[in-house]
C-alpha cells in the first residue's frame, strides 16, 4: 500500500514554518537537508522536521496539506505542540 505525508518543517530556532506533501518522507526530508529542493525552503534554511502525518489516499493527503496550509501560526503551533512538544527533529526517527 502506498503512503502519503503531510509534513512541516521549521528552521533551527522555530521562526518559520513550511508545510509540504510527499510520499516518500524519509526521502524528501533528506532533500530539504542538503538543500536540494530549491526555493523557500533552501533560502530560510528549513529544514527540522517537526510534525508529520500519514494517509494511505493521495487526495486525502492534498485536503490535509490545504488544510494545515490556511491555519494561522497559532493552530499550527498547537498541532505541532501536540505531537512533537519538545520541537525535536524528527528526521532522525524515520529510519
Amino acid at each position: 500500500m502506498k503512503s502519503y505525508y503531510v509534513y512541516i518543517l521549521t528552521t533551527k530556532n522555530n521562526k518559520m514554518l513550511y508545510v509540504g506533501i510527499t510520499n516518500d518522507l524519509e526521502r524528501r526530508v533528506l532533500e530539504h537537508k542538503r538543500k536540494l529542493i530549491y526555493g523557500y525552503t533552501e533560502k530560510y534554511n528549513l529544514n527540522k522536521l517537526v510534525y508529520y502525518e500519514e494517509f494511505s489516499d493521495v487526495n486525502q493527503a492534498i485536503a490535509g496539506e490545504k488544510r494545515i496550509k490556511g491555519w494561522t501560526r497559532f493552530k499550527k503551533d498547537k498541532l505541532i505542540n501536540q505531537f512533537n512538544d519538545e520541537w525535536n527533529d524528527l528526521a532522525y526517527t524515520l529510519r
